[in-house]
């Protein structure tokens, strides 16, 4: 398989992210896809001892799609333009692993937290199926620059939407896309049962609202959809570092199981990504009417 089937292989995106934006916005949400990127650039390719697929595991591949509808509704998409396995922006900025540089990090880099053990720090060590990246160690300062390069633009974006978003309507509701396999992995609390349909992480309560959270779910079941919550994805770093029910702003993230649009193993899309799409723009449409009653501090 060839990285130019779904993806672009060459320099760095640039820009890294884009907005899909509607003409004026008219709903208290804000939508980002932060895993949906699939612009590999050439020197990690070179760099990487993976084939095309199994570096393209790590995408959520395909869900900025199924929420492109959400500009119709009024509200805007933030899309991560470069692979979360070149640098992930639901992270911390500096979730470091030691064993991957050839220099010492610096004293401040965080290099114990559960996901950096695990090599899914902000610049990963292995893709999702658990296989090393990387042929050789890398530099401090090749990590700094997919920080500045990348990272930074992709929270910069997402921080002014929000903030504008809160301005403008005295709440936010922040809607962090993701996808998850049908299966979970050797690694996972869940590992080798079926998943259900979509899984919502609100961090047990405390990144969004619980009225929030039930309306969310309801809304799915409503649409003939088997709905979880926090296990065995409770939330990352976005949900984290913007979700402050007590303001006004809510982080809500969703996670979609993946056989319900593509195929796993040749990550491409299924005639039912049609449908899904257009049950995401349904849901989209309840969360677009949530106002203060749903969503003020």
């Amino acid at each position: 398989m060839s990285l130019a089937a779904e993806t672009g292989v060459g320099p760095e995106p640039t820009p890294p992210v884009d907005v899909l934006a509607p003409s004026r916005q008219t709903a208290p949400l804000v939508f980002a896809s932060p895993h949906s990127g699939a612009a590999y650039p050439d020197s990690f390719v070179r760099r990487s001892q993976l084939s095309a697929l199994a570096l393209r595991r790590s995408e959520d591949s395909f869900v900025d799609e199924v929420f492109a509808d959400a500009p119709d509704h009024g509200a805007p998409l933030l899309r991560a333009l470069y692979p979360r396995a070149y640098v992930d922006p639901n992270r911390e900025p500096y979730e470091l692993d030691p064993e991957m540089f050839a220099d010492t990090l610096p004293s401040w880099v965080n290099a114990r937290s559960p996901r950096v053990r695990g090599g899914l720090g902000t610049i990963a060590r292995v893709v999702a199926s658990g296989a090393e990246i990387y042929r050789e160690k890398l530099s401090f300062a090749e990590a700094e620059q997919r920080i500045t390069a990348c990272y930074r633009p992709y929270h910069d974006t997402l921080t002014d939407l929000v903030t504008a978003t809160r301005d403008g309507f005295g709440h936010c509701l922040l809607v962090d896309c993701h996808s998850m396999p049908s299966v979970g992995g050797p690694l996972d609390a869940d590992s080798g049962r079926k998943r259900v349909d979509f899984i919502l992480g609100d961090r047990y309560g405390t990144s969004c609202g619980a009225a929030v959270t039930d309306r969310v779910e309801a809304a799915l079941v409503d649409l003939g959809y088997r709905v979880g919550r926090n296990l065995p994805y409770a939330g990352g770093f976005t949900t984290v570092h913007y979700g402050r029910p007590s303001t006004g702003l809510h982080a809500l993230q969703i996670e979609i199981n993946r056989r319900l649009y593509m195929d796993e193993g040749r990550i491409t899309r299924l005639p039912y990504i049609e449908k899904l799409r257009a049950d995401i723009g349904d849901l989209i449409g309840v969360l677009a009417g949530f106002g203060a009653a749903e969503l003020g501090a």
